[in-house]
């Protein structure tokens, strides 16, 4: 987690407790303010200090708000991450909440004013008064039907006896729904009693006034407390017939008639002393609304920037980790909010995407490795093989080719991505036709092939023996074609060497032992008959004998260079000044007074490891066949050259024979390295074939071509490095 997300957060969770606990109070003493407004003894007392404190509250909002504010307007310059949508959703915030409270506001205060002002009409002012006057009328009415049913009550009372009215009471009490009767005698003693609590054998007497107000002649009626009943109504009555009684009658009145009597007496009150604060209410209730809607309106920006925080954090976090992993660093994990919504499903989201990216990532990079170590690997071992690999694509084009390939086709490409097209190929290289040509006829056919090629170069033909089989192709890539072949003309020269060597070792073998018993048989014949015979037949003796053994020494001869290229002598090599070698033979060919020699030597101190014998059997072979090709020209001449060059890491002396005579005969440019073969008039064709025999047992090569002054034959033999100890003695012994 970035440390910037970790202040941020910790500061968010210290702020949102206070802040709250703040909003907290606000809404309890706006609660408070508004009960002081509505009970008129309370907010002469408690409106002012509530108000202030509001007021101060409100104060610390809009300090809260001003300082989110301005620090959002300098995150937003700054174009912070976040910035841009918290400013959004604190200005859509603001909007929502200020067009209903608004709303409400202007309507609740028309609603208010209008009220208040309704509730102080003068006509309900007159209905209240009316309406508490009708209250006191009806219950004077029902009072008076009372007492005029009680006077009936006590008429109805015949007997005057104490026995026959406690007979009759209590039915009366009953048929008139009365809680107690009581008659009382001209003496105010009572005479019977009746009640509904049959265990209540003491009447409930009404005050002594009152019972003197009734024997004076005055009935009462009104409305009175017993125990037991919340409020009764008590009738006192003379009798009408002027008999000398007087009955009391206690009635239950109606629960709800007396609630409603205390309701409207405590409303009327109420209205009376509202109405006297008429102003003073419609100027607090404006306030305590105003003050409500600044405090709804500060609440919801403090809630927005909140909120607005809850949801740009992790949104600016999933953008700066986004940036990061843009830049390359993948391990990116953003902390999860501590409320689980979209926005954690988001941010673990993201972190599982980072999560998979850097996996993947690592597995890429393994992968890379992977393949490179796999391509390394590939590269080293076909970089290795003697063998030319190439590998083509869908469309026959060369894609790579190994060292052994470029080397064997000659070919002057670099391993590139850009495919090259064989018909290229062929048209820069016309000796490769036959090749292309055979891919090319081998590949369409899509199974695994064998092929042997015969190019024709400059400096003879080469054979190579080809297979090829297609390659595994992807789900969307059509498959390609690898081609693996081989340079088998030094092996077709050996096994023709072998041949021929097999065949000068038999022919050596056969041909030799019959030639000295006919040899000496001839000679044994012209010793005895030459001077015999006349001279005619001497001459013929003499001529027959000298041809037989002339032939059979020529035949020696021939069998003598067979039994030479059958049977290799044992070399012995040693470190050889290679230009001293060289000047030791031609040497004796300028004391012999040989044709034109031109010598130009410069592989100055490089020494050779070889058989000095072997070698100047070479030198000899190449000097002779030169002088033979320039025969009969006048302006014949040989040039010998030597050198050292870079080939193939190794540094190799190089030298050079070449003449302006003929040349070679093309036809037998393939050939010239066989025996027997030669365009001389005498001889066996055994000299170039042994002189490839010595350069390739010093690990040599030799090569022919004809020029255009005439033939050039080139040998080039590894330079010979002496041991270190060896080095750095001789480097001991020159210094001292």
């Amino acid at each position: 987690m970035a440390p910037a997300s970790v202040s941020r957060l910790r500061g968010l969770g210290l702020g949102t407790l206070p802040v709250a606990i703040l909003i907290a109070a606000l809404f309890v003493v706006l609660v408070l303010m508004r009960d002081s407004v509505t009970n008129s003894e309370a907010l002469s007392r408690a409106f002012v200090p509530l108000l202030f404190a509001v007021l101060a509250g409100l104060g610390m909002l809009a300090l809260l708000v001003g300082f989110n504010v301005v620090r959002l307007v300098r995150r937003y310059r700054q174009q912070a991450a976040g910035s841009r949508l918290t400013a959004r959703i604190v200005a859509l915030f603001a909007v929502l909440s200020l067009l209903p409270v608004g709303t409400v506001y202007y309507f609740s205060l028309g609603f208010l004013l209008r009220g208040i002002d309704s509730w102080f009409d003068v006509e309900i002012g007159q209905a209240m008064e009316d309406a508490l006057v009708l209250n006191q009328a009806s219950l004077d009415l029902n009072q008076r039907v009372l007492a005029k049913y009680t006077e009936q009550l006590l008429v109805s009372i015949e007997d005057r006896s104490s026995t026959a009215i406690a007979l009759s009471l209590d039915s009366l009490r009953r048929q008139a729904g009365a809680i107690e009767l009581t008659v009382y005698g001209g003496g105010g003693q009572v005479l019977a009693n009746a009640s509904e609590d049959p265990t209540k054998l003491v009447p409930n007497h009404a005050e002594r006034e009152i019972q003197q107000s009734v024997r004076a002649g005055n009935n009462y009626v009104g409305l009175d407390s017993v125990p037991g009943a919340d409020l009764v109504v008590r009738v006192l009555v003379n009798d009408p017939l002027g008999r000398p009684m007087q009955m009391q009658a206690i009635f239950p009145t109606s629960a709800r008639i007396g609630e409603l009597s205390g309701q409207l007496e405590a409303a009327y009150n109420r209205y009376t002393e509202l109405a006297y604060l008429r102003n003073s209410l419609k100027l607090s209730f404006s306030l305590t609304l105003s003050l409500v809607l600044l405090f709804s309106l500060m609440a919801a920006l403090i809630v927005a920037f909140h909120t607005a925080r809850r949801l740009v954090a992790p949104v600016a976090d999933i953008a700066r980790a986004s940036r990061a992993i843009a830049e390359g660093n993948y391990e990116q994990q953003i902390p999860l909010p501590r409320h689980d919504d979209e926005l954690a499903f988001l941010v673990a989201s993201f972190n599982a995407m980072s999560r998979r990216i850097a996996r993947a990532r690592d597995e890429a990079e393994r992968s890379q490795q992977a393949v490179e170590t796999q391509r390394n690997y590939l590269e080293t071992v076909l970089g290795r093989l003697s063998s030319g690999v190439v590998a083509l694509d869908a469309e026959h084009r060369l894609r790579t080719a190994n060292p052994a390939a470029r080397a064997i086709l000659d070919l002057a490409i670099a391993e590139t991505t850009t495919p090259v097209d064989l018909d290229q190929i062929a048209a820069h290289h016309p000796w490769l036709s036959p090749w292309t040509d055979t891919v090319h006829h081998q590949v369409v056919s899509g199974r695994a092939w064998r092929a042997e090629v015969r190019l024709q170069r400059q400096e003879g033909s080469q054979t190579l023996m080809c297979r090829g089989s297609p390659l595994p192709g992807g789900d969307d890539e059509a498959p390609g074609h690898v081609v693996v072949f081989d340079d088998i003309t030094s092996l077709i020269t050996a096994q023709r060497e072998a041949a021929w060597g097999e065949v000068a070792r038999r022919l050596a073998h056969e041909i030799k032992n019959p030639l000295t018993p006919i040899q000496l048989s001839a000679e044994r014949l012209r010793h005895k008959l030459l001077r015999k015979a006349e001279e005619a037949d001497a001459r013929v003796i003499d001529r027959a004998t000298h041809t037989i053994i002339q032939q059979v020494e020529a035949m020696k001869a021939m069998v003598n260079d067979f039994s030479d290229y059958a049977r290799s002598p044992q070399l012995r090599p040693e470190p050889l000044v290679f230009d001293r070698l060289v000047r030791e033979v031609l040497d004796l060919y300028r004391s012999a007074g040989a044709g034109a020699l031109e010598v130009r030597l410069a592989a100055g101190p490089h020494q050779i490891n070889g058989d000095a014998l072997r070698l100047r059997q070479v030198l000899h072979n190449l000097i002779k066949n030169a002088q033979e090709a320039l025969e009969g020209r006048a302006d014949g001449c040989i040039h010998v050259t030597t050198g050292v060059r870079e080939e193939a890491e190794q540094q190799r002396c190089w030298l050079e024979v070449s003449d302006n005579g003929p040349g070679f005969e093309p036809h037998l440019m393939e050939r010239l390295f066989e025996p027997y073969v030669t365009t001389k008039a005498k001889g066996t064709g055994l000299g170039l074939a042994i002189v490839k025999r010595i350069i390739e047992e010093h690990g040599g090569i030799i090569v022919v071509e004809n020029t255009a002054s005439g033939a050039r034959i080139e040998i080039r033999l590894p330079v010979w490095q002496p041991p270190l100890q060896d080095a750095q003695a001789r480097g001991t012994q020159t210094e001292t």
